[in-house]
């Protein structure tokens, strides 16, 4: 039996490719060390986002490869996890703690984005980040109905607000601070400082992301939104639908103006199954979501069923990821959650932190 180089560990790594950005392991920057000791060898991979289960069974993957060599004996792999925080907006800093805020957004209302960005949430979390919840829809805000909650925050300094907590979310709404049918008759100006106050007051704590549940639409109150909050990339929904689309394009090209990547689209409502004789139909069109994402060069993160159950898990205030963990659905919501995590992984990071501040003072 010979000995096997590093080279050679890593050219058999390079037939390995992550599931979720569907380039191979090395290509990737994944592979941070390889050690060798006589027929035996470590594997250390990192990932840049949160992937649950997929490490162990990627794990699993590059021992069988690497042990099916008859150069190694056995491989030991080590699979990490490591988020970091990516660049915002020009002119704007990131909030001190906060890694990567992610703005889930629709051109038009009723296109299920607020049950996409808590099941996003949730499903984020459930792979082994730290997340919290903004409900950024001042006049209807769905949050804390969707997550279970109840009640007003508190404030131990008188000046700041602890974020709601349930399914390990940290979560923080207009609707903890108002009654549930109480109207929000307010201009734009207040309600851009009303969410100003909510993502700064909140003492979130360390998280690797901020999820943001934007208000639907493309006015002015999500533009100024855009340009205020530092967000590190957005998310579209749709339906398949064409007015839906129409409305969704707008979306997505309002973050292009405010140089905010776009990460991806999701399709929902995009197929029904008939509970009671199994009969799929498209009842709001066909691969809309696709097409519209092909056409603005930009990842299409995946579907989801115009499915019942999603409807009344999320209304009961436990929504699918955590109603039905084990569930099809919730591994549709897992999946998005992963692409959308890996995409942002790729982009640029955030050094503004890595350089120290100079001062030049007259002596």
């Amino acid at each position: 039996m010979t000995d096997i180089s590093k080279e050679q560990v890593e050219a058999l790594l390079k037939e390995v490719s992550d599931r979720y950005l569907q380039q191979d392991i090395v290509s990737l920057n994944q592979v941070k060390s390889i050690e060798i000791d006589g027929t035996k060898v470590f594997v250390r991979i990192q990932q840049g986002y949160p992937a649950g289960e997929y490490r162990d069974e990627l794990a699993v993957e590059v021992k069988t490869l690497l042990e099916a060599n008859d150069a190694i004996e056995s491989a030991e792999i080590n699979v990490e996890t490591r988020v970091v925080a990516h660049a915002v907006q020009k002119m704007l800093k990131r909030i001190a703690g906060i890694k990567n805020i992610i703005a889930v957004a629709s051109g038009k209302g009723g296109v299920g984005k607020s049950t996409t960005s808590v099941n996003l949430a949730l499903a984020l979390q459930a792979d082994g980040a730290s997340v919290g919840l903004l409900d950024a829809d001042i006049y209807g805000p769905s949050q804390p109905r969707m997550m279970g909650l109840s009640g007003q925050p508190e404030s131990k300094d008188g000046k700041t607000l602890e974020p709601m907590e349930n399914y390990g979310i940290k979560t923080m709404s207009i609707g903890f601070l108002v009654e549930e049918d109480t109207p929000m008759i307010w201009r734009g100006p207040m309600v851009t400082q009303a969410l100003e106050q909510l993502l700064s007051d909140t003492n979130w704590g360390d998280l690797d992301y901020l999820v943001v549940d934007l208000p639907p639409g493309t006015g002015d109150t999500q533009l100024t939104l855009s340009q205020k909050i530092p967000v590190s990339g957005a998310v579209i929904v749709t339906t398949p639908q064409d007015i839906a689309l129409l409305d969704a394009r707008k979306g997505l090209k309002m973050f292009e103006k405010v140089e905010i990547p776009v990460l991806g689209v999701v399709e929902n409502m995009s197929i029904h199954i008939c509970s009671e004789c199994g009969h799929s139909e498209h009842i709001f069109g066909e691969g809309g979501g696709t097409r519209m994402a092909k056409e603005h060069n930009v990842d299409f993160l995946g579907s989801l069923p115009l499915d019942m159950s999603i409807r009344v898990q999320t209304d009961s205030g436990k929504p699918t990821v955590v109603n039905d963990p084990d569930g099809q659905i919730t591994a549709m919501y897992k999946d998005i959650a992963r692409i959308t995590s890996a995409k942002l992984a790729e982009k640029a990071k955030d050094y503004s932190t890595k350089f120290p501040t100079i001062k030049i003072e007259n002596g």
